[in-house]
C-alpha cells in the first residue's frame, strides 16, 4: 500500500493546473481556469479548474476530483497507477511501506475490542479484591469516582488475562500492549500486582492502560507502550471525561499524574487532565485548545516541578496565539494537586488556578533570573537565551511576541528595533487597511454572475464550506459542536478526526483524495463543487465562522435545557442538574463565549 502521507505530500507538491494543461487547453477566468469538458460533448467551456482548492469540477456533466482523478479518468488509469504517473512526473520515488495493511484486514477493530475486554477485565477484578479496594479507600478514593474513571486492578499472577482472552498467543494481544514475550518465547501479562486506569481517547474508547503498583516495587508507575491505538504525546489522560467541565469551568488544568485528575474530580473540580509520562507536546497543547481559551499547567513548586514547567513553556510556544492564554500554577513544595485539594479545598485550588502565572510572565522571569541584567554580559546573555524562544512564536501569537520583545528590550537596555534586530525578527509588513482592496469581489460570489438565489445553507453545511475553502479552521471546530445526523456533519467530524491525528490538510484535492471511497467522499466533492461556483468573500470568513459556531453553541445549551426539563417533568432531576439548569438558562439570555460552552 502506498502510504496515506506521501499521497498528501505528493498532491502538497503538485499543480493541478499544470496537470490537466498537458492534456487540455485553459484560459484563465477570474481566479480559476476553464476548458471544454473531455468527458461529454459540449461546445461551451464548463470544466473549471480551482488553483486554491486543487481540484475540478464540470458544471455540466459533474464530473470532479484532484489531480489523481483526472489522470484516472482521462488516461483509464488505477488509483495506484495515477499516484505513481503523478510521482514520476513530480520527480518522485513512491514508497511502499505496507502500514496500511493493518487498517484493511480489521485489526484496528479487533484492538478496541481486546481493550474493551481487558478493561472490563481488570475492572471485575477490582470488584473482586478486598485489599485492592482497602488501599483505594487509603488513598482517599470513593467507590463512586473509582467507577466514573474505569478503575481496575491488575491481580498478581504472570498469566491473569488468560481467564480472559483463552486465545493467549494471540499476537494482538502483543501488538495492544496487554503481555511480553520474552526470549525464550514465554508471555506473561505486562500489568501485574497493579491498580489499573485506563486511557480513553476522546471518544471514550480504551486506547491504553496505567498501572500503579499496588505495594513498593519499580516502578512505581507503569504505561502501556505505544501501539497502532495509542501515542502518548497525543492522549491526555482524562480528557474524555473532562471536556464538558473543561468547556464549562472556561479553562482547563493540566496535571503530571492519574490520581492527581481522579482526586481533583472526586473533589469537584473535573476540568483536570494529565499527560502521559511525557511533557506536555504542541499536539496536547492544541487539542486542549479547541476546548478552551486558557489553559493552566499545574506543578510542584520544587525545582524538579519547575525544570518540567520550563519543559511545557518550549513546547507550548509554537501553539501560542493571541486570544489565548497559557498560565502556570507552582503549589506550596508540600504538596501536589491531590494533597492540596484534600488540604485546602476546591475554591482554593480554583482560586490559585486563576492567580496562575502567565506564560509570557514566567517566562521573561525566568530568563531574568538566570542573567545577571545589571552587567552588559548578562543582558547580552537575555537576549541570547531569549532568541531560539522567541523564534517559536507563531504569527497568530504576533502581539504577545511585540510585548515580549519590549520586555526583554527594557531589560537589556536596547532599543525595541534593536532588540528586534539582535532577535532576528523581521520588521512587520503592513497589509492595506481596507480589506476591499487585497481582494478582487466582496460578498459570497466570486463570479460575476448573479447569484442564484438558493435557501440558506445550514449552519453544518456553511462550517463545512468554511473548512473546505479554509482548512486550517478545521484545527478551531469543537468536535462535541457537530451533531452527527447529517452527511455534511459526518463529514466535518472526519476532518476533525485528521486534524487530530496531526494530520496536515494541503487543500481540498488531497483531502479529497484522503476521503476516496468512504461514505465523505461524495459528500464533500458536492460542497467543493459550489464552492467553485461560489466562494466565501476572504474578509467575511472570520465573521461568519464565529457567528455559526454562536449558533451551534446556541443549538446545543437548548438541546440540553430541553433534556434537563423532561428530567424536572419525570421527578429524576438531581441537586447538581437543578444547577445546571439554572446557570444554562442564565447563559441561554446571555452572549455566548466562544469557548465557554456546554
Amino acid at each position: 500500500m502506498i502510504p496515506q502521507s506521501f499521497i498528501q505530500d505528493l498532491l502538497a507538491r503538485v499543480d493541478i493546473v499544470d496537470v490537466i494543461e498537458r492534456y487540455l487547453p485553459l484560459k484563465k477566468g477570474g481566479v480559476n481556469y476553464f476548458a471544454c469538458c473531455p468527458f461529454h460533448s459540449e461546445k461551451s467551456a464548463s470544466f473549471s479548474i480551482s488553483p486554491s482548492k486543487q481540484f475540478y469540477h464540470c458544471f455540466g456533466c459533474g464530473a470532479h476530483g484532484s489531480a489523481i482523478g483526472f489522470l484516472m479518468q482521462y488516461n483509464g488509469l488505477t488509483y495506484v497507477e495515477a499516484i505513481r504517473e503523478l510521482a514520476r512526473e513530480a520527480g518522485i520515488q513512491v514508497p511502499d511501506d505496507g502500514r496500511n495493511v493493518r487498517q484493511a484486514d480489521g485489526s484496528l477493530d479487533r484492538l478496541v475490542e481486546i481493550m474493551a475486554t481487558a478493561a472490563k477485565f481488570y475492572r471485575d477484578a477490582l470488584a473482586r479484591s478486598p485489599a485492592a479496594n482497602a488501599y483505594l479507600r487509603k488513598r482517599g478514593l470513593s467507590p463512586e469516582i473509582a467507577a466514573r474513571f474505569s478503575i481496575g486492578l491488575a491481580p498478581d499472577a504472570q498469566t491473569s488475562l488468560q481467564q480472559a482472552f483463552p486465545d493467549y498467543r494471540d499476537k494482538l494481544l502483543n501488538t495492544a500492549g496487554l503481555v511480553i514475550d520474552n526470549d525464550q518465547g514465554r508471555r506473561y501479562d505486562r500489568f501485574r500486582n497493579r491498580i489499573i486506569f485506563p486511557i480513553h481517547d476522546r471518544r471514550g474508547r480504551v486506547i491504553a492502560f496505567g498501572g500503579r503498583i499496588l505495594e513498593n516495587g519499580e516502578p512505581k508507575y507503569l504505561n502501556s507502550p505505544e501501539t497502532p491505538l495509542f501515542e502518548k504525546g497525543r492522549e491526555l489522560y482524562g480528557f474524555f471525561l473532562a471536556q464538558k467541565a473543561i468547556r464549562a469551568d472556561g479553562f482547563a488544568l493540566v496535571v503530571e499524574g492519574y490520581m492527581d485528575v481522579v482526586a481533583l474530580a472526586q473533589f469537584g473540580m473535573e476540568n483536570a487532565v494529565a499527560t502521559l509520562g511525557t511533557a506536555t507536546t504542541p499536539h496536547h497543547i492544541q487539542t486542549l485548545l479547541r476546548q478552551t481559551n486558557r489553559v493552566v499547567f499545574c506543578f510542584d513548586g520544587d525545582e524538579a516541578g519547575r525544570l518540567a514547567a520550563w519543559r511545557a513553556l518550549e513546547n507550548a510556544l509554537s501553539a501560542l496565539r493571541d486570544d489565548v492564554t497559557l498560565a502556570f500554577l507552582f503549589l506550596p513544595p508540600e504538596h501536589d494537586p491531590d494533597t492540596f485539594i484534600r488540604e485546602k479545598g476546591v475554591d482554593a485550588m480554583r482560586q490559585a488556578a486563576a492567580n496562575a502565572t502567565p506564560l509570557a510572565s514566567f517566562l521573561f522571569d525566568t530568563l531574568r533570573q538566570r542573567c545577571d541584567t545589571a552587567s552588559a554580559e548578562g543582558r547580552a546573555r537575555l537576549v541570547f537565551e531569549a532568541k531560539p524562544l522567541i523564534a517559536r512564536i507563531p504569527e497568530a501569537a504576533a502581539v504577545l511576541r511585540l510585548q515580549l520583545v519590549k520586555t526583554i528590550a527594557g531589560a537589556s537596555r536596547l532599543t525595541q528595533s534593536e532588540t528586534e534586530q539582535a532577535l532576528g525578527i523581521l520588521p512587520t509588513r503592513h497589509q492595506d487597511a481596507n480589506p476591499a482592496a487585497n481582494v478582487a469581489n466582496t460578498g459570497y460570489g466570486s463570479r460575476q454572475t448573479p447569484p442564484v438565489r438558493r435557501p440558506p445553507p445550514s449552519a453544518i453545511s456553511t462550517l463545512l464550506r468554511l473548512v473546505l475553502q479554509h482548512p486550517a479552521l478545521a484545527a478551531r471546530l469543537p468536535i462535541n459542536l457537530i451533531p452527527d445526523n447529517t452527511d455534511e456533519g459526518r463529514a466535518l467530524i472526519a476532518i476533525i478526526d485528521l486534524v487530530e491525528l496531526g494530520e496536515a490538510i494541503a487543500g481540498f484535492g488531497a483531502l479529497s483524495e484522503r476521503f476516496r471511497d468512504t461514505p465523505h467522499g461524495e459528500t464533500l466533492n458536492r460542497i467543493a463543487a459550489s464552492l467553485i461556483e461560489a466562494e466565501f468573500d476572504p474578509s467575511a470568513v472570520e465573521p461568519l465562522f464565529e457567528d455559526t459556531l454562536r449558533k451551534l453553541q446556541a443549538d446545543l445549551i437548548v438541546r440540553e435545557i430541553a433534556d434537563l426539563k423532561e428530567r424536572m417533568r419525570t421527578g429524576t432531576l438531581s441537586p447538581i442538574e437543578q444547577r445546571r439548569l439554572t446557570d444554562l438558562l442564565k447563559e441561554k439570555s446571555t452572549p455566548l463565549n466562544l469557548y465557554k460552552t456546554l
